[in-house]
């Protein structure tokens, strides 16, 4: 394609990710341990560090002649992308919950203005039952996906004890390539080639014909993207987990499994029927074959092995019914449940699709792509991401960060899940459609889950 002097292209995922049928975004949220009172220490934060990061934060999408989508820099004027709400004086901090969920809820359905960057900040000065202060990051997903947007953000943070030292992060397994799976032997090419076979095909069925049954976590009704949703967040112990782990693999397939069997409890509480419906989560899974985060700097050379932009695939994952629920055992439902992923992870499927969306954008263009992604999330029942935050405490302009969390936002489904770790422990945020799913519910029902799972990991021999 030619393109204007000046214009970066826009990746296809970006392209994907910001059109007529899907617009999806990221917030952020940063938990301070003191009140903010530093707004003008933050705007040159903003102006010196973050715009430098990288240019889209100072570029906004365009359409060229040819209908090929470009980012072009603008001046940037930071008074435009800075919000700093307004809540009544002297309220409790229960008082501010209340206030503080219905305001990122607000700001969770408004649409990016396509004529300044792709990104705003809120900072809310009011003492919650969390933080007594906290700062909302909203980005586009157009910008880059959660490893590069979670990059670029601590790129602008210290450590708190130390800020002469750089922020460490857990030990992060290396990505099996396909060279290694091949070099395993001929059983196992076999099984790869079997696996992606299947999932390919089971993923195009799925975002085409076949759709999750309607439960307590599906409603099925069309657009409900734009309804409202309400956040909710849990903490577990990164130590308890790594507990269960021993037992059972990895990390994230543990906690998955368990979220999966706090989904299960909540749909039959609900509804007892709904326990042996079909429903599939999308599970998000990096292709990037890193240990840990790379610099903004090493992101952006053009010959870097982990390049800024969207690299991820999206996984059709079952959720495993409940036979009896009395006779269940969490443990084995979660084995399960690692079992699924791990035969997923052997398989190409994901590069497939990524070919696929290749092929319907330069045959019908983007928006078919995105068409199709947007079926894909629609017909299952619930997303499913997880990023690493670093192992120490981190400060912004010497406010030191209590929490952490983040949530994908206008995902046309009921219910998406996000983890993220930090300073020893896993933050899980729920987002729910409003009036739909109950969100105490559910998140009784996820820790419950995970006490359970716990209790029966204690209960095995050594």
């Amino acid at each position: 394609m030619e393109f204007e002097e000046g214009l970066e292209p826009v990746s296809p995922t970006g392209q994907y990710f910001n059109s007529s049928v899907l617009s999806v975004s990221i917030i952020a949220v940063m938990e301070f341990e003191i009140p903010i009172n530093s707004l003008p220490s933050i705007m040159s934060l903003l102006k010196d560090v973050f715009l430098p990061i990288n240019p889209r934060f100072s570029s906004i999408m365009v359409t060229g002649e040819k209908g090929e989508k470009q980012w072009k820099r603008v001046e940037v004027k930071l008074e435009d992308h800075i919000n700093v709400p307004i809540f009544p004086i002297g309220l409790s901090p229960d008082s501010y919950d209340e206030y503080f969920d219905d305001y990122i809820s607000k700001i969770a359905m408004n649409h990016f203005p396509q004529n300044k960057p792709l990104w705003e900040i809120h900072i809310v000065k009011y003492p919650t039952s969390n933080a007594a202060g906290t700062i909302i990051f909203k980005l586009h997903h157009a910008l880059g996906d959660g490893y590069s947007l979670m990059g670029a953000l601590l790129s602008s943070m210290q450590r708190a004890d130390n800020p002469s030292l750089p922020l460490t992060f857990p030990f992060r397994q290396r990505s099996e390539s396909k060279s290694d799976r091949l070099s395993r032997g001929v059983s196992q090419l076999v099984s790869l080639i079997f696996n992606t076979i299947h999932d390919f095909g089971w993923s195009v069925l799925k975002s085409n014909l076949i759709e999750d049954d309607q439960t307590p976590i599906r409603s099925g009704e069309k657009g409900v993207e734009f309804r409202p949703i309400t956040i909710s967040t849990m903490t577990f112990s990164l130590d308890h987990i790594k507990f269960i782990k021993d037992k059972l693999g990895t990390i994230n397939d543990v906690i998955t499994g368990i979220i999966f069997f706090g989904t299960r409890l909540y749909m039959q509480e609900v509804c007892q029927k709904s326990s042996k419906a079909d429903s599939t989560a999308i599970v998000l899974l990096s292709t990037r074959t890193v240990k840990g985060y790379k610099s903004v700097k090493e992101m952006i050379k053009p010959e870097s092995d982990t390049p800024w932009g969207n690299q991820f695939g999206l996984l059709h994952v079952s959720i495993p019914k409940f036979t009896n629920l009395k006779s269940t055992n969490p443990l084995e439902f979660v084995l399960k449940v690692h079992k699924i992923i791990r035969k997923k992870r052997n398989s190409s499927s994901v590069y497939f699709t990524g070919c696929l969306l290749s092929i319907m954008k330069k045959l019908k263009g983007p928006e078919a792509a995105s068409k199709y992604i947007h079926r894909a999330s629609n017909y299952s029942s619930m997303s499913i991401s997880n990023m690493i935050g670093p192992v120490e405490q981190m400060a912004l302009v010497k406010h030191p960060v209590k929490g952490l969390y983040f949530m994908t936002l206008k995902v046309p489904q009921s219910l998406t899940i996000t983890m993220v770790s930090y300073m020893g422990n896993l933050r899980v945020a729920v987002g729910l459609e409003k009036g739909f799913l109950d969100p105490h519910k559910f998140k009784s029902c996820v820790i419950n889950a995970f006490e359970m799972t716990f209790q029966a990991a204690h209960d095995i021999p050594t």
